[in-house]
Parts: structure tokens; sequence; C-alpha cells
């Protein structure tokens, strides 16, 4: 985890250095919260926290806030922060939108992706692989989530990317969870050289029916790992 200590507030004016702060702390909270590092159900440790990060409570307990907000964890009268468990029901019903959009993404992007765009996600691709191959879970697992953020900026819709982020953004802890399994890790790498080979022929129904069928089994193995057997929609037949 990145030393908080070692940030240089003297480069900004105290406002915008307690602001950086604040935004660092929150990443870093909400990045334990998401690797599971700070596990669901159980009391988020302030002291340990404060000491590990070097801050007081006082930032701790601000950037608690915002997770509060976000529905990571859960402020309890007289007993702290505690960590939201994973909603199951919650996780299938994004992955039940985010279809949709998976859909619309395909269609749309043999149109609109431009050249710095295309060359960018095939470097994130060869990133991804190179993760894969050296057994690297949690980056693989983050530039999976990159990847993803990059074919919807590439739409170039601005609303699509926002609904986008947030659905990616509520299913990111549970992605951690599913990328344990190296099976599935192995089934992910190969689903995203096929959405990569039908965007290189510009093959848009192709692609939109990748991209589909990527998020339902990405859907479904996530909720098997939670021992549900709710089926994802899938593309059409």
């Amino acid at each position: 985890m990145q030393d908080l200590e070692g940030i240089d507030r003297d480069e900004a004016s105290p406002r915008q250095g307690r602001a950086n702060l604040h935004d660092q702390v929150i990443a870093e909270l909400r990045d334990l919260v998401t690797r599971g590092e700070l596990a669901e159900g159980k009391r988020v440790p302030e002291a340990a926290l404060c000491q590990r990060l070097g801050i007081s409570r006082t930032p701790l307990r601000e950037a608690l806030k915002v997770l509060a907000a976000e529905g990571f964890i859960e402020l309890r009268p007289n007993r702290g922060a505690v960590v939201v468990p994973i909603d199951r029901a919650a996780v299938a019903a994004v992955f039940e939108v985010k279809g949709g959009l998976e859909r619309l993404i395909g269609l749309l992007l043999p149109e609109r992706i431009e050249r710095p765009q295309m060359v960018h996600l095939e470097q994130l691709h060869e990133q991804l692989r190179s993760h894969y191959q050296e057994g690297g879970v949690a980056a693989y697992t983050r530039l999976n989530h990159e990847f993803h953020a990059a074919l919807a900026a590439a739409t170039r819709n601005d609303a699509l990317v926002q609904i986008y982020s947030g659905l990616q953004q509520k299913i990111l802890r549970a992605r951690f969870a599913i990328n344990e399994q190296p099976a599935r890790i192995g089934q992910s790498m190969a689903e995203h050289d096929g959405i990569m080979a039908m965007l290189r022929a510009g093959a848009a129904h192709d692609l939109a029916h990748r991209l589909e069928e990527h998020n339902r089994l990405t859907g479904e193995a996530i909720l098997r790992q939670f021992g549900e057997t709710s089926a994802v929609p899938g593309p059409a037949r």
C-alpha cells in the first residue's frame, strides 16, 4: 500500500494539501476493502490504520464517511465502522443492467474508436496477458477494470461512460473474489482475445455479442463463487 507519509505537502497550499491527503486516504481505504484486506462484516481497525497510514483520526474518519456514502462500510453508533458484506442480489442486478451497456459499447466502438485509443487498448491487452502468464491476480484484476473502462471511453459517449463507471465500481469487490480462481482468469483472457479480434475486424455485431457474453460469464462465475445459482442474461439468440 502507498506510504502516505511520503506525500510532499509543501508543494501545494495547505488547503490543497488537505484535499490531496483526503483523496488519497479515501483511495487507500477503498482499495483495502475492494481487495478484501478489510474483510466484509469486520470492524475497521481505526487505530491500526492511522498508524499504518501515518495520519490522525480526523482524516481517517472523514474518509470513512465517504466510503459509507459509497456503500463500502457502515458507520454504527458506539461500534465504529464495519465493512458492508457484498450484496449478492445487487451484484446480479448490476450484471444484468451492464450486459445491455456492453452490447451498446460493442455496437458503437468500431465507428467511433480513434487510432490512439486503439493503440492504448492493444497495450492494455498485452499487459493483461503478461499478468495472466505471471500469475499476477490482483494486477490482472486492476488492469481488467482499466481495460473495460477504456473500451467504454472509446465510444466518446459521456453519459454511457458515467453510467458504466458507476456500475463497474459496484462490482469491483466481487471481481477480486472471482479472480482468485486461476481457471476463470484463463477464460477471461481467452474472452478478451476474442473481443480484441472483433474490434480489430470492425465487426460491430460480433463485438457486441462477445462483450455481452463476457459480461454474462463473468457475472455467473462471481455468483457461483458466492453460492448463488442465478443466471445472468446473455446475448439474444
